[in-house]
Order: C-alpha cells, then structure tokens, then sequence
C-alpha cells in the first residue's frame, strides 16, 4: 500500500482484555469502555474508515488472540478491520483472515524475530500486513521501540525500525507513543513527522488525541491516518463532526 495523498483516514481502535473494551493512560490503567460487537457496531455506523482491534495483553500474557471475538465483530462491520496483539506465527494470521479480518498488526513477534514480516508479507500480501511500532522517547529526539504491551524496552531505534519494516514488506505503520498515548495532549508530532518522511508507505498516527485540532496537527506533518480511542469510546468526539471539521480546515476525508 502506498501513502494516499488525498483522503486521510479516521480509525477508533478498540483496545481488548477478557474480551472487553478498555483505555488507559501511558499504556497502564485499564478502564472498561463497553462491549466490543457492540461499540464496533457503532463506529461501523458512525461513518469510521477502519476499526483497529488490539488485544493489548495477549503477548505479555504469552496467549493468542480471541477469534471468537473478533468473528462476532467482523459479522457486525462491513468497514476494513485490523487485528493485532499475541501474533506469533502464520498460522495466527490466517486464522485472523478467516475470521473476517481484513489486515493484521504484529508487534513483539516481529521485533524479535524480524523475518517474519518478510515470511507474513510473501504469504498474505504487504496490503495485509500493519507494522505497529509502540515507541518511548529516551531523550536527545531519540525514540526506543518496546514490545509486550510496552512492558520492555527493546533498545531498537524506531524510526530505523520503521525503514526496515518497509522494506521487510509492511504495508502500513502504526505508531503509537507511548509519552503521549492516553493524555489527550496531542499526538507525539516529532517522531510522527519523522517516521512519515522516511517511509513511503501510510503512517497511522496513534497516542494522545483530544481534541479535533490534535487530528488535523497528525495530518499536517504527514500522518496519513489518525487513530484514536478514548475520544470516541466515551462521546467526547463523534466522527461525523470530525470530518466536517476536517474538510472545513483543508483536510480531505472520506464522506
């Protein structure tokens, strides 16, 4: 998949433990936010682009990601879903496809074991393949990436990462900072910008919306998707007005 230099992407992620949806802040303190069919079904009426769906403890917990789960929402959505979170061969992959997924994220099992993203993309198409990178600033405009749910500092840099998961085969790049994620602050604008000019695929912004402004700014130094959560999860931002708010301020989206 190559950047789009038009229509930018509203994605709402579905964050999921024991088969619930949760937010947190700084990727700790998890906090029920409703069922997933259920709150899937909505964003699938409220005119989202793409539903991403993390099961944000499945690595750390050494266990695979709920299909049961994921079936049910994918029966309920007629938009592209992404699925993500203890993805740890092939055979996961596939089973998520089956199930109705349309693109898969894989995290810690590629930074450990980089080739599987050349095996994942030879096998099911760059187009399917997310390269989710989950990155802390360690200082002097340098970001780690860390793996298991942000638990542990991989010592890799991310925006090095990024340019080897691109040519390893990644279709996209979601970046979530992991300074920002859950702060409603703002996107983390240095590493976003950074990432979108090194790679010439899409570069999904993550962590730190509150505000429209905050959505537009990702945009503007080149993210060409905006993931949020919180923002949507509990009403505070409805898609629609988003969008509007979007195209009034120059930014083509989707109708």
């Amino acid at each position: 998949m190559t950047k789009n230099p038009l229509a930018k992407r509203i994605i709402p992620c579905l964050d999921i433990k024991n088969a619930r949806v949760v937010k947190g802040v700084n990727f700790l303190g998890l906090a029920d936010a409703g069922d997933p069919v259920e709150v899937a079904r909505r964003y699938n009426d409220e005119g989202a682009d793409e539903i991403t769906f993390l099961d944000v403890t499945a690595s750390h917990e050494a266990r695979g990601l709920m299909a049961n789960v994921l079936r049910e929402v994918a029966k309920e959505v007629f938009i592209p879903l992404t699925a993500g979170g203890g993805i740890a061969s092939l055979d996961d992959i596939y089973a998520l496809l089956s199930v109705g997924c349309d693109k898969i994220s894989i995290n810690s099992q590629a930074v450990k074991n980089p080739d599987f993203i050349d095996d994942a993309a030879r096998r099911f198409g760059s187009s399917t393949m997310v390269a989710a990178i989950d990155a802390k600033n360690v200082g002097d405009d340098r970001w780690n990436v860390f793996i298991h749910g942000g638990r542990i500092d991989t010592g890799r840099d991310a925006l090095a990462w990024a340019k080897e998961c691109e040519r390893r085969g990644a279709g996209e790049i979601l970046l979530t900072s992991m300074d920002t994620d859950g702060v409603k602050n703002g996107y983390d604008l240095g590493i976003t910008r950074a990432v979108a000019e090194a790679v010439n695929i899409p570069v999904i912004a993550s962590g730190g919306a509150g505000t429209m402004a905050h959505i537009k700014e990702a945009f503007d130094v080149g993210a060409d998707a905006a993931l949020a959560a919180s923002i949507f999860h509990f009403r505070e931002i409805a898609i629609a007005d988003l969008k509007k708010y979007l195209r009034e301020n120059g930014v083509e989206v989707r109708l």
